[in-house]
């Protein structure tokens, strides 16, 4: 019994047998089908070793939320160096709701303001990587990529051989609260005040102004090497004394997750502005240069994708099997085109060697003669 039940399982899988075996004595080659059959398979090869590299590759994908986290700190990382004597400037932060942010995470260091070669071909070169990511906005994405934790960013340090330092680098992070702010750069050192806010510039002639700047780096949140944000290599020189220099920053709450790094960021997009102080013109204001931020309130999710082995290999049999289908249909109406061209050929060459009984030669009729029995 369980003899005959194994034969007739193996009868119904065979009957079940979708790829029906042709003997080899049945099957013709010819040179047209081994020649589409190495073309196909060398297609076949070609695509498959392409789609190996798709499969290697990752993209970032790219997901919006509501930013939820509104009791914590907000760093911000500076360092930025004003063409000015460090006891002539001070810098900190003054929030939306009037609450001064204590700079102690600051520090205060006397540089050259000119670069040397060296620094200034470095510097050269950023404003040129600054440059493409304005036009060319998939290069964000590969900065996302090789984004790394751990090591400190690169930054540009002046010094002065000769001692006398003309300008001062200032460079840091803060804490502040996750509001609206304006963190500020101007003449005097900052004093506490009952009404708000204040500096003291009484000391400070005006022929010592000078807010030409250098912003080496400035970015908002967890300092990530890799990344360049949009004030990175900023230069602007003064041409003025009283000159103010403003920027307006949105900045925009973000979740880097990668293969290499995994932390909380943020990204921001900048306008600035600069004009003379004059107030016989009807320019008031302060000196000074004026960071402005703003927060929003959309929080983007960055997430580093991988394609999975299973969608790999669904797209590998597609290819091969799609190539291998359509070669074998071209394949089988060429041929059927050929034929049918050569048998018309073949037929006009055979209605020429034997005309037919009644054709006309030369404009007369030939009338074949036939054998009539009397």
């Amino acid at each position: 019994m369980r003899r005959l039940t194994k034969k007739k399982a193996l009868t119904l899988v065979k009957e079940l047998d979708a790829f029906p075996k042709v003997p080899e004595s049945y099957v013709q080659s010819t040179a047209s089908g081994g020649t589409v059959s190495l073309i196909a398979f060398t297609l076949m090869a070609v695509l498959a070793f392409l789609e190996f590299f798709v499969y290697r590759n990752t993209w970032m994908k790219y997901e919006y939320e509501v930013d939820k986290d509104f009791s914590s700190k907000l760093r911000i990382n500076v360092d930025i160096t004003v063409a000015m004597r460090c006891q002539y400037i001070g810098a900190d932060v003054l929030d939306l709701a009037e609450t001064m942010v204590a700079s102690d995470g600051l520090k205060y260091e006397p540089v050259n303001f000119e670069l040397s070669p060296e620094q200034r071909l470095w510097h050269m070169t950023l404003l040129h990587v600054q440059e493409r990511l304005r036009v060319e906005h998939s290069l964000q994405a590969l900065l996302f990529k090789s984004a790394i934790k751990g090591a400190p960013p690169v930054q540009i340090q002046s010094v002065d051989n000769s001692g006398a330092f003309s300008a001062c680098r200032i460079h840091g992070h803060l804490y502040v609260n996750k509001v609206a702010g304006n963190f500020h750069i101007t003449v005097g050192k900052s004093i506490p005040h009952p009404r708000g806010h204040a500096h003291l510039a009484a000391l400070v002639s005006h022929d010592s102004y000078n807010f030409s700047h250098r912003i080496d780096h400035l970015s908002f949140g967890e300092a990530i090497p890799g990344l360049i944000s949009p004030l990175d290599g900023t230069e602007k020189i003064s041409p003025d004394s009283n000159h103010m220099f403003q920027y307006f920053i949105t900045v925009v709450p973000t979740k880097l997750n990668t293969y290499k790094v995994s932390a909380e960021t943020h990204q921001y997009s900048v306008t600035e502005r600069e004009r003379v102080i004059n107030h016989a013109a009807g320019s008031h204001g302060v000196s000074g240069i004026f960071m402005k931020y703003d927060i929003s309130s959309l929080m983007v999710k960055v997430t580093e994708q991988h394609m999975p082995l299973w969608q790999f290999l669904v797209r590998l049999c597609g290819i091969i099997g799609g190539i291998f289908s359509t070669t074998g249909m071209i394949h089988g109406m060429v041929g059927f085109l050929v034929d049918i061209v050569c048998c018309r050929f073949k037929m006009e060459a055979y209605r020429r060697l034997n005309p037919p009984l009644n054709a006309q030669e030369d404009g007369q009729t030939v009338v074949p003669q036939e054998n009539y029995v009397q």
